[in-house]
């Protein structure tokens, strides 16, 4: 597709801007971004030399790929405001939480519409993202994998019920990790080291054992065989480990993501 324009400017529209660019997906003159702040769209049109619309209007004109990157709650606007200019081939893409594709063919019609939860490890081309295409944009979804593509690894799914559970797991996903090494930082400081220390040693722990996971799957290994490697009998690991289980650890994580799920049904289900 020629060009790609992004309704809202927004930090995850950034991510796949910058990540489209950096892969020569796109060249910059064939990217264009409206937004309602003018200080946003002067700092994307700097800082990356792509072009700016002055409305929505304006850019679903030149948009081949038009990617709705706004707030759910903004939605409703942002579909109003482009559907008469929306060109009849366009192929649309939605990174929005909660919106589905039937409530986008409700106001923009029957066009192709792609449904993508990416995450925020897209800012450092490590992103997660799914993608759901309806009826029309099933021949072309792999058009809006490529864009995906350009800010980590991408997948498609034929059941857009799924995306609730992608929500709860991979576009919250990143937070529960966040959670744990603030709180491994924390334990490692009242334990005596020095702040710097401790936060670089955690960092460094959980980025290796992401890595090291990544690679022993290929050989079909799980996290859980990684686990047995570690956890000696009668060692520290194992000690550990104790805690977690009198705290009912797994069956908490489980019970968290399930929550998350459920309130993403209730999201999309207005």
């Amino acid at each position: 597709m020629d060009t790609i324009g992004f309704i809202g400017g927004g930090n995850m529209a950034e991510a796949m801007i910058n990540g489209v660019l950096k892969a020569n997906v796109y060249r910059p003159g064939k990217v264009f971004v409206s937004d309602i702040r003018a200080e946003r769209l002067e700092y994307l049109r700097e800082h990356y030399g792509i072009r700016t619309a002055e409305n929505n209007a304006d850019l679903a004109s030149n948009a081949d790929i038009l990617v709705l990157s706004v707030k759910p709650q903004n939605m409703a606007d942002a579909l109003e405001s482009a559907k008469d200019t929306l060109k009849p081939d366009a192929l649309v893409i939605s990174i929005a939480a909660g919106i589905r594709t039937t409530d986008i063919a409700a106001v923009l019609g029957d066009v192709a519409i792609v449904r993508v939860m990416p995450n925020m490890p897209a800012w450092v081309d490590e992103g997660a993202s799914v993608l759901f295409a309806n009826e029309k944009a099933q021949a072309r979804v792999e058009i809006a994998r490529l864009v995906f593509l350009s800010v980590g690894e991408a997948d498609v799914i034929e059941d857009e019920g799924l995306i609730d559970a992608v929500t709860a797991v991979s576009g919250s996903g990143p937070a529960y990790f966040f959670l744990l090494l603030d709180r491994m930082i924390d334990a490692a400081v009242e334990l005596g080291l020095p702040g710097k220390i401790a936060r670089s040693l955690v960092l460094q722990t959980g980025k290796g054992a992401c890595l090291l996971a990544e690679k022993v799957a290929e050989d079909g290994e799980s996290p859980a065989d990684l686990v047995r490697r570690v956890a000696t009998p009668g060692g520290t690991t194992e000690a550990a480990f104790n805690v977690f289980t009198e705290g009912s650890f797994g069956p908490m994580v489980n019970a968290a993501i399930k929550k998350a799920c459920q309130r993403s049904q209730e999201l999309s289900h207005g």
